[in-house]
């Protein structure tokens, strides 16, 4: 029987916070009542924004948090040729077309096909327009002519020629940490052609985090509901690549008072700043419901 591995996996672009917190804990509890592994990994691809006092300073908040990991921790910054690797996979065999858009290009021919059709463009799970195919019909002596320019651009999944090799169903186990499971059906196709290499870093968080739970031989993903639908797109690539799937398990955010869940980007609380105030590790795991 195969070993459980769990993972947090957060990303040095600021504090963690409580629901960071949850997540790591909750992660390193099923380990435990599992007999398994829990690793901790970097997710830093995004190297504008990842900084190393933040990474030291998530080393700081778990310890003080009392949770243990295996080391080497994976950093994702120095393995962008496994990435890669899995991005050759799927260009091999035709599955992606690069981009050359931006987010502006996109929201202005998305408002002309609005205009015209008086109906409203769909959108992704995350609120973003399905990218409306500007570059997929390039010839490819143009997409020669530009990429040998040093033209700045993406990779996007081309769901169409994805939709005639791979049509489905794509299905997934949901587990409870009670140890209830279910067969879930994925629904990748609400992404439309969505990123899977971006144009300042040579890969994108869906291409990565699959690369690296099937490297690390994870077996249990534990993240919170606002990466849900991105399993669904997680999933397929998974097929894409032959890849196992893990069992996953989506568990409720941390609000704040006013009902919207803790982010860096909205100044949430960090633990460090909690710590300064005198709150202790054991009051904190508390207060999560874990055992202090």
């Amino acid at each position: 029987m195969t070993q459980p591995v769990f993972r947090f996996a957060p990303s040095p672009n600021g504090r963690l916070h409580l629901g960071h917190a949850y997540s790591a804990l909750l992660n390193d509890a099923l380990a435990r009542r599992l007999d398994g592994r829990f690793l901790l990994r970097i997710e830093d691809i995004d190297i504008t924004r990842c900084r190393p006092e933040y990474e030291r300073a998530i080393y700081e908040d778990l310890a003080w948090l009392g949770l243990h990991w295996e080391k080497p921790v994976r950093r994702q910054a120095e393995h962008f040729s496994d990435y890669g690797a899995a991005f050759q996979v799927l260009k091999g065999r035709g599955l992606v077309y690069p981009c050359f858009c931006s987010r502006r290009h996109i929201a202005e021919k998305v408002e002309v096909i609005e205009a015209q059709s008086g109906k409203a463009w769909p959108r992704d799970p995350d609120g973003a327009p399905l990218y409306p195919g500007i570059c997929k019909g390039l010839s490819s002596e143009e997409v020669a002519r530009r990429i040998g320019a040093g033209e700045p651009h993406a990779w996007r999944i081309d769901s169409e020629a994805v939709r005639k090799r791979s049509p489905g169903p794509h299905t997934f186990t949901r587990f409870s940490p009670d140890g209830d499971e279910e067969v879930v059906e994925a629904d990748p196709w609400r992404w439309g052609d969505t990123v899977i290499v971006r144009k300042d870093v040579p890969t994108s968080y869906h291409l990565s985090v699959v690369v690296d739970d099937a490297l690390q031989g994870v077996t249990h993903v534990v993240r919170g509901q606002d990466l849900e639908a991105a399993t669904d797109l997680h999933v397929l690539l998974q097929e894409l690549l032959g890849l196992a799937t893990p069992l996953y398990h989506h568990h409720g955010l941390i609000l704040n008072p006013g009902g919207d869940k803790l982010a860096k980007s909205r100044k949430s609380e960090a633990l460090f700043e909690l710590r300064a105030r005198g709150v202790t590790a054991a009051e904190i795991r508390q207060k999560l419901g874990f055992a202090p």
